[in-house]
């Protein structure tokens, strides 16, 4: 068995980890083995970086022969403390059980699901339509953050290395393996500030300027938007831009603008109790039996869900669910709905805080 020190001067995570957990528990860890299933296959080097002092150290445990796998896995087992918070890609589903399995077929006292911890695979999945990331593999987010590698094996080709390896040890066999799991574990800190597009969804962030625009839509006529200037607290490393129902988010580093349309015109608001309604079909209007009482028989008919309600001409925002009632349609079957943009609501910025929101979680929702 080897293990293998390495200070790691020039790694910085460029994010917030406070805000995941105490920098001194992080223990960001990757492994290799020969195969999927546990008990019949062998890991044979497990890699893990810690944060010691000022600076980042990778540890890697590395059986050298077929004989050493338990040493590799006592050895791990005795450095992992019992507050060790676990970093991983993907691990719940992989690097987890296989090592706890492990444990357990050699009776060592350790089980690493039972670790409080962070999947960044799972963490960031629900994003990769929102990011346009073809997949969500490790080495795919890498590239999108920039992030170049000397490693140019895959995963399963290593496995047809180390078997050359132990038949005939050899330093460059060694090496190759070595990197490889290497860099997977410091892509685990320098893809962190992925995790900058998912705080995005479920971190608050602050409205700082809410203000209308006056354009010319495509076919010259006059047109307006609402558009929400947003301050983030985590920056967003490469610039993202998505739209959606015509709404229309674009974000770099701790700036962001979402701009939604504004509806200009008549719009209708229906009245749920529409059994105590008459509607007359003249005026296009429906008032409450109290009232319509008085009118003449002739010119009201019993009101119906589609036909009770008002109208109102002035400027609305949409919603796609309930964020400010009343709310108002264009017919009774339209998805969309809308409330009304009041001179109230305009000197209102924890309510545009919600709405922008709210239409951050409409454009996910919508690709």
């Amino acid at each position: 068995m080897k293990i293998i020190r390495k200070q790691l001067y020039n790694l910085e995570w460029n994010y917030p980890f406070e805000q995941v957990c105490p920098a001194g528990k992080a223990v960001f860890m990757d492994i290799e083995t020969t195969g999927f299933v546990a008990r019949s296959s062998r890991v044979y080097l497990i890699g893990c970086i810690v944060r010691e002092e000022n600076c980042f150290t990778a540890y890697q445990w590395f059986s050298e022969n077929n004989e050493d796998e338990v040493n590799i896995l006592r050895s791990f087992a005795d450095f992992v403390k019992d507050d060790a918070f676990i970093v991983h890609f993907n691990g719940n589903h992989f690097d987890i059980p296989y090592l706890d399995e492990k444990f357990v077929q050699y009776g060592i006292d350790c089980c690493l699901s039972r670790h409080d911890g962070l999947d960044l695979y799972r963490r960031i999945a629900p994003y990769k339509s929102f990011l346009k990331l073809p997949n969500c593999k490790q080495k795919t987010i890498e590239t999108y953050l920039g992030i170049l590698r000397r490693d140019v094996l895959a995963g399963d080709e290593l496995i047809g290395v180390y078997l050359h390896y132990v038949s005939e040890p050899n330093e460059y066999d060694r090496d190759l393996l070595l990197l490889h799991n290497l860099e997977d574990i410091e892509g685990l800190v320098q893809i962190l500030p992925i995790l900058a597009y998912v705080d995005l969804f479920n971190r608050p962030f602050t409205v700082t300027k809410v203000q209308a625009n006056y354009y010319n839509d495509f076919s010259g006529s006059p047109d307006q938007e609402l558009v929400m200037k947003i301050k983030l607290d985590t920056p967003l490393p490469i610039q993202v831009t998505e739209q959606a129902n015509r709404c229309l988010f674009t974000g770099l580093d701790t700036s962001c603008t979402i701009k939604v349309p504004i509806y200009s015109g008549e719009l209708k608001y229906f009245y749920s109790n529409y059994k105590e309604y008459y509607y007359l079909p003249e005026e296009d209007v429906a008032l409450h039996k109290a009232v319509a009482a008085y009118v003449d028989p002739a010119h009201r008919v019993p009101a119906t869900a589609a036909t009770c309600y008002t109208r109102k001409c002035s400027e609305y925002l949409p919603e796609w669910s309930p964020v400010l009632e009343p709310f108002f349609k264009k017919e009774y079957n339209s998805r969309e709905s809308y409330f009304e943009l009041t001179e109230e609501i305009k000197q209102d910025r924890e309510l545009f805080t919600r709405y922008a929101e709210h239409i951050l979680q409409m454009i996910i929702n919508s690709i």
